[in-house]
């Protein structure tokens, strides 16, 4: 049997705060910057983490990183753009922990382009990655936490999807079709104990730039020249898990 979240904790002023310390932690994007970040900090705060990312070695790594601290962690290398995939690393989740408290959807990828020039085969890879595979995952742990009586899902979205930046219009536009998903899901779901939160990073130092598809010379999100560290987004995520918000801002 699947185990039940739990009652909710109040603190003294009687704001709800989630305990996620022995909760098990699925991240998706794990292996390099606000995804590798969060697994450190929620291993930190005591959680269980199922780590998903295409890179096996690096998972495997993280894993045992993790194990040598202390923390309970299984690397499930997966492409998180197959939604087959998805629903594996979700079951494999389930069958090594015996449960499955709280879904991070973090991964994603950037296309650049100018809707003049924007290439239509980078827009559908990242609208794979960036909300069909999110949405995948939503929907093979729905049934999970329905079980359970419960569970969170936190969708890591953009600031940008909220602005209208020349170069970017693809990315932005896949976090906006997230933030619908994940709106309609905190009503479908509320009645169900299950809780959707959407998390709004501003631009990150990782890598994340370099990663994009199509013309690398325009800025994306991810700059050396950002202004938040992925150890200050992750604290974000934490609190987003612990007092659990509708959303999630950066200030």
């Amino acid at each position: 049997m699947l185990q039940n979240l739990g009652a909710p904790t109040f603190s003294k002023k009687g704001t709800f705060i989630m305990e996620i310390h022995d909760k098990v932690v699925l991240i998706t994007g794990a292996s390099a910057g606000i995804g590798l970040a969060t697994v450190r900090r929620f291993a930190s705060a005591g959680a269980k983490i199922a780590l998903v990312a295409r890179s096996a070695d690096a998972l495997n790594h993280l894993a045992e990183e993790l194990k040598s601290q202390g923390s309970d962690a299984v690397a499930l290398p997966a492409d998180l753009s197959d939604p087959l995939q998805v629903q594996r690393v979700i079951e494999e989740t389930v069958r090594h922990f015996g449960r499955l408290d709280v879904l991070i959807n973090n991964v994603g990828q950037a296309a650049v382009g100018t809707i003049a020039d924007l290439n239509p085969d980078d827009f559908r890879k990242i609208l794979d990655l960036n909300v069909i595979g999110p949405l995948a995952a939503m929907q093979a742990i729905i049934p999970i936490m329905r079980e359970q009586r419960g569970g969170l899902i936190i969708n890591v979205s953009s600031v940008v999807s909220k602005m209208q930046i020349a170069g970017i219009a693809a990315y932005a536009a896949t976090k906006a079709a997230l933030n619908m998903l994940s709106d309609t899901a905190r009503v479908e779901l509320a009645s169900e104990h299950i809780r959707v939160i959407t998390v709004y990073p501003r631009s990150t130092t990782t890598n994340f730039g370099k990663n994009a598809l199509g013309v690398r010379q325009q800025h994306v999100p991810g700059s050396p020249n950002s202004s938040d560290t992925p150890e200050f987004v992750a604290e974000k995520i934490l609190a987003a898990a612990l007092h659990e918000p509708d959303e999630q801002y950066m200030d």
